[in-house]
């Protein structure tokens, strides 16, 4: 780690440590190490907050190096509710702040648009007065464009079919968009906050729950997460099996976003044929563990369902039969003009704006960034055996759709090869009691991006605090940006290239 920084504590992904062992900074210290971190290439992984005291709330502050595989946790204790915004300098760290400054009345000074992330009311006592708490901005408190031929667009939060709500308003000049805000919060559950006192029977079910076409991605985080408090091994046989439902989870989701795309540019062919091989491959997870999703497969020690020779002889046949139907309907989309007109130079991301922006996962990768926790910070599975890193580099639609073609095929490659080569070994270890007073950083490459789950223990070996990053919170500015300039009728297209989480977001 570069001088500015080598002094602080840093540790590998999946590693506890005593809190107590941690420098505690105050709050310029604390500024200047996250400042001086970003300048020297490190990320906001996750920044978050919660009481320390009857009047004083603890600010942490993960920060992760991408090239040096080091995770590096920063906190501050503040007895005030006010501090100087890091923001405007660091754009990364925008919804993190908003987030703090809703739940705990934390007000970021100087921050460019303190508004609610997802309105609800203040968590417990703040110390301060009701109107002290409400937001400075309203629920319906929009930016506004004036002038000729300027009008708004409103979208949502009821959408048709199946569809999360959220709200989705357009400032428009003509058809061009020159701003899109995204409001969110309607699936806001409270989840964190059930989580304090925990582990207990119903967290993995939150944890499985907390995006639903994620339970293997969030499920991998916890038990991660367990698993170094407790001091628990899982088997490479356990991590063998761990890693391949990840991957059958990526690429479900990659072909239901292929054929979503094709059906915004109304190519149905592709669009047809996807969504039957999503089905196929959602069907072959539950071969594996009775459940479509995933759910109840990853347990702390390992995993609850373990595989015979029969089984993984039709997992592979079964997978052959997808990667043959891949290969024809996937093809299609590459080779028909109309549907390349749509994709190429459709709301581009330039690489410099996706770093500024903390963007992650087949979004960050579309504009050129070789970021994936599986190499960058490898874990399980991951340790032991690696998936070359798909990018592209104009990140546009097309590129968000060809990353997700290419991270399809590494993962059936990947797939073969565990499967093939599974080791001996049980298929779960009991975890023990969790360490009190420690922290835990638990990084996974779920299939939109990095998923953080932050655990912290009481004295008592409880869950003080739980943090949870999906990477829809990083990357719903992505989409806003892409959007500029773009014409409205793109917006779907742009949308479900991102395809990101309503719930994930509003935990």
């Amino acid at each position: 780690m570069s001088d500015n920084l080598s002094n602080l504590f840093s540790m590998p992904n999946g590693h506890a440590v005593d809190i107590k062992s941690l420098d505690r900074l105050n709050i310029s210290q604390f500024q200047e190490t996250v400042m001086n971190g970003i300048g020297q290439g490190l990320r906001i992984s996750a920044m978050f907050a919660h009481p320390v005291s009857s009047d004083g709330l603890r600010i942490w502050a993960i920060l992760t190096h991408d090239r040096q595989s080091l995770v590096v946790p920063v906190y501050t204790d503040l007895k005030t509710r006010c501090y100087p915004s890091l923001t405007p300098q660091c754009p990364q760290v925008q919804g993190f702040e908003r987030e703090m400054f809703e739940q705990w009345a934390l007000r970021p000074e100087g921050h460019p648009w303190l508004k609610p992330l997802r309105f609800h009311d203040a968590y417990g006592n703040t110390g301060l007065s009701k109107s002290c708490q409400s937001p400075v901005m309203g629920v319906t408190d929009f930016f506004r464009v004036a002038g000729e031929d300027v009008h708004e667009v409103a979208v949502g939060p009821v959408h048709a079919g199946i569809i999360e709500p959220g709200h989705f308003r357009f400032q428009c000049h003509g058809e061009t968009v020159l701003h899109l805000e995204i409001a969110l919060g309607y699936q806001h559950r409270g989840v964190e906050r059930h989580l304090i006192g925990g582990p207990n029977s119903r967290t993995i079910h939150y944890m499985e729950t907390l995006a639903g076409d994620t339970t293997i991605g969030h499920a991998t985080s916890y038990c991660q997460a367990i698993e170094s408090l407790s001091g628990a091994r899982p088997s490479l046989r356990a991590l063998a099996l761990r890693g391949v439902a990840l991957e059958l989870e990526r690429i479900a989701n990659h072909v239901g976003d292929l054929g979503a795309l094709s059906g915004d540019v109304g190519f149905l062919p592709t669009m047809s044929y996807c969504g039957r091989i999503r089905g196929d491959v959602l069907n072959i997870s539950a071969l594996i563990c009775g459940n479509r999703f995933g759910r109840g497969l990853i347990c702390p020690g390992g995993v609850a369902f373990d595989m015979d020779g029969q089984r993984a002889s039709e997992l592979r046949r079964r997978l052959d039969d997808v990667e043959a139907d891949l290969n024809s309907a996937i093809d299609l989309l590459w080779k028909t003009s109309s549907v390349m007109a749509r994709f190429e130079g459709t709301g581009a991301l330039s690489r410099d704006l996706c770093d500024q922006s903390g963007l992650v996962g087949p979004v960050a990768r579309a504009s050129g960034i070789e970021r994936d926790i599986r190499q960058d910070f490898p874990l399980g599975i991951f340790q032991y055996t690696q998936i070359p890193i798909c990018t592209g580099d104009s990140g546009d639609v097309f590129a968000r759709a060809y990353v997700r073609w290419l991270e399809i095929q590494r993962s059936i490659m990947f797939i073969r090869e565990q499967i093939g080569t599974l080791p001996d070994g049980n298929s779960v270890q009991p975890a023990a009691d969790l360490l009190s007073d420690h922290l835990t950083v638990s990084l996974t490459e779920g299939w939109r991006g990095e998923i953080c789950h932050v655990a912290l223990t009481d004295d008592q070996g409880r869950f003080r605090h739980y943090k949870i990053v999906d990477p829809s919170f990083h990357n719903w500015i992505g989409l806003a940006m892409a959007l500029r300039g773009q014409q409205i009728s793109d917006f779907p297209l742009c949308n479900k290239s991102f395809n990101l989480s309503y719930c994930g977001h509003d935990l």
